[in-house]
């Protein structure tokens, strides 16, 4: 094999990642009551991973999901769709904390993900860039 094909291949290969790699491991977080009533918790996304990415927040006390990406050129997102438990945004993550505000209303587990995609590369979410939010009753 040509030098140069061989020299392709390992750029593309470190620009791809490993394939077949796993998902994080388990990160979880339990938010507690703050004395105003509100339930915080601060999540930072990156490559491709969420930090924590496991979070619990009860039933019925508002909750703020402060969120930031780690530095760099990557863009990100997090998206979780449960308008059925009063949970419903999509945000394009930034270098500076955003907070998304809602009340849960329905116990369960509902997942959260980041749906950038870039070409014919697995999607972030395919790499592992996902979360669960569990409401707890």
């Amino acid at each position: 094999m040509k030098s140069w094909m061989v020299a392709a291949i390992g750029v593309a290969m470190l620009l791809l990642g490993q394939p077949g790699a796993t998902a994080a491991e388990k990160k979880a977080f339990t938010a507690k009551v703050d004395a105003d009533g509100i339930q915080r918790v601060e999540i930072l996304g990156g490559s491709y991973f969420f930090d924590p990415n496991y979070v619990i927040v009860k039933k019925n006390v508002p909750a703020e999901l402060s969120i930031r990406k780690e530095r760099g050129m990557t863009p990100h997102d997090v998206v979780l769709k449960a308008p059925e438990a009063g949970i419903d945004f999509a945000l394009e993550l930034k270098d500076t904390l955003q907070t998304v505000r809602f009340t849960p209303t329905k116990a369960g587990v509902y997942p959260f993900t980041c749906e950038k995609k870039l070409l014919f590369f697995e999607s972030h979410k395919e790499k592992g860039m996902t979360g669960t939010l569990e409401v707890q009753e």
